[in-house]
């Protein structure tokens, strides 16, 4: 895959990195890169394992993901219809990241719930 050198600023508001940040951090891109790690997943399938993400929600998701050549969709010619999602390479190389916040999450979860109970406590 070609890689392309673009001048960018993070923060501001139209730089295209705070874009694909957005893209990459958004919590249901982050649980669908994830759900799709071990292989294709037909989307009935993305929605069962999502707790909690609506229809169009993993729709709007999956068109934003593959619009930026994180997914692939294919749909194949059956009755009913069936269309699967896969990670491109692209998406796969996201896979170090997001299972980097995973373990985080994990780890220092108890410490999270600790602060936000002395937070609240206040």
């Amino acid at each position: 895959m070609e890689s392309v050198e673009v001048e960018s600023d993070l923060f501001a508001r139209n730089c295209g990195s705070r874009q694909v940040i957005d893209r990459i951090g958004d919590r249901w891109s982050v649980l669908v890169v994830l759900t799709l790690a071990d292989g294709g997943k037909r989307f009935t399938e993305l929605a069962r394992r999502i707790e909690g993400v609506s229809q169009k929600m993993l729709t709007q998701t999956l068109r934003g993901l593959e619009r930026d050549g994180l997914v692939t969709r294919t749909a194949h010619a059956t009755v009913p219809p069936r269309v699967d999602y896969a990670l491109t390479e692209l998406g796969r190389s996201l896979l170090d990241l997001v299972s980097g916040l995973e373990a985080w999450a994990t780890t220092h979860l108890g410490e999270v719930e600790a602060a936000r109970a002395r937070y609240d406590a206040r």
